[in-house]
């Protein structure tokens, strides 16, 4: 989840002004940029706390902000405490749990991609490696329970922790024991954000299946290749997976805003603290219909907070961000940003990956969604399986990545190696498991830490 972004005071005066903020995301293709944003997971390296996740003090995940920001980083504060950090055009934040997340800056190659990960990386262990810690890319923690994890003070996560109890059984845990990676990419004008939608949404279950990273809970196999995109499941219904709205053939930016109006809201921002207002519509904000925000002018800063606290499959701002995939190993990393490159940056590439989500019925897509989390590239697709789409989605991404001309084809081989056969990061730590770990999952963190 974001760190806090600067507040803008202008008042909401239409749903029209709101569809123009988003709307002025559009950029020519020449100017498309990659934003990559990944997770990680903390644990103590050695002692009595071997595996245990880091508290935010002493010793923990405060110190990683602080080592890390004396390598050039402006700090990001909430009430005092440091929950991030900012340079160039990248961030550094913290998950409700103290999951590690890099934002990156959006570049143009995914060969810039590469340089700001093992950029990243190396802070990361350097500084990690004076306090005793790790960190792991997995889609979920493999051992902690619920109660094991730390909460980070950060104010927004205290009112997401009383609401998500209410509106769902495993909220809990996506804000605790999940990590992802996604890239964030670019659109040109309405049409092309409808399309590029369309695709990314249809197409998160071969994202879910390819990168599925999260088979143990609690020290045991759970049943899941990606138990991190079951959580997703029993969130939050009201603003998780494929909204109806976001697959209609006329969907606009004004019919992405009508649908965040009556998203329930978390809170709204005033004078550097947050006012909780969760389970209240910005549509009674707007109306001056919630009490507690009484007085307060609804701004566009507000609505922009808003936007954060959506969680679909696909989210749209100013760019598209494809959310479908368990954090896993750097180069798999890498290979998720390639795969939607390919398929969304090049012309040809898109209309071919746009045909292909129109050869089958919306009933196997959202059959597939239900199916991958558990089954991964078996799950069944029309007559088919996922594999089978992953395979045709694979060829498309290549070509698409060929013809930006930026010998970028090359990050998406581990992903060919998974869809001729070989075993996902699930299926290894699985076979991990049933042989030389002899059952004991703790020996993921070594094997999995960057």
């Amino acid at each position: 989840m974001s760190n806090p972004g600067e507040e803008n005071a202008t008042p909401i005066l239409s749903v029209r002004q709101l569809a123009e903020t988003l709307a002025a995301g559009a950029r020519p293709r020449a100017q498309y940029r990659i934003g990559t944003e990944h997770e990680k997971f903390g644990f103590f390296t050695a002692g009595p706390q071997r595996f245990a996740p880091p508290p935010y003090q002493p010793g923990g995940i405060r110190a990683m902000l602080e080592g890390i920001e004396a390598r050039g980083w402006e700090p990001i504060l909430d009430q005092d405490n440091l929950i991030g950090l900012k340079r160039n055009g990248e961030s550094v934040s913290l998950e409700p749990g103290g999951q590690f997340e890099l934002s990156g800056a959006p570049v143009a190659t995914l060969h810039e991609t590469k340089a700001e990960l093992d950029a990243h990386f190396a802070d990361v262990r350097a500084v990690a490696g004076e306090l005793g810690l790790g960190f792991a890319p997995l889609g979920f923690h493999p051992t902690a329970r619920r109660e094991d994890m730390p909460w980070m003070p950060k104010s927004r996560y205290a009112i997401m922790r009383r609401y998500m109890q209410l509106v769902g059984n495993l909220g809990l845990d996506m804000m605790l024991r999940t990590c992802t990676v996604q890239v964030n990419l670019d659109f040109s004008s309405e049409t092309d954000m409808r399309e590029k939608l369309r695709i990314g949404l249809l197409l998160q279950p071969v994202a879910t299946a390819l990168f599925a990273n999260s088979p143990f809970t609690e020290g045991k196999p759970n049943g899941f290749l990606s138990r991190r995109a079951h959580v997703w499941t029993d969130t939050d219904p009201d603003r998780t997976g494929v909204p109806a709205v976001m697959l209609e053939d006329n969907f606009s930016f004004e019919r992405y805003v009508e649908w965040l109006l009556d998203v329930p809201m978390y809170f709204v921002a005033r004078d550097g603290k947050l006012i909780d207002v969760a389970g209240a519509s910005f549509r009674d904000y707007l109306a001056g219909r919630v009490p507690a925000l009484d007085g307060l002018t609804p701004t566009l800063g507000d609505f922009a907070d808003h936007m954060t606290t959506v969680f679909p499959e696909v989210r749209l701002k100013t760019f598209l961000e494809m959310r479908g995939a368990d954090a896993g190993r750097p180069d798999m990393m890498l290979a998720q940003s390639a795969l939607w490159v390919g398929l969304l940056y090049d012309a040809a590439a898109q209309q071919a990956a746009l045909a292909l989500t129109r050869r089958h019925t919306p009933a196997d897509f959202t059959a597939a969604h239900a199916d991958v989390p558990r089954h991964g590239l078996a799950a069944k697709f029309g007559s088919g399986t996922v594999r089978d789409l992953a395979r045709d989605a694979l060829t498309i991404a290549r070509g698409g990545l060929k013809a930006r001309r930026h010998a970028e084809q090359k990050f998406l081989d581990p992903l060919d190696e998974i869809v001729a056969g070989g075993p996902t990061q699930a299926e290894h730590w699985l076979a991990r498991f049933r042989g030389p770990w002899q059952a004991d999952v703790t020996r993921i963190f070594d094997e999995a830490a960057i």
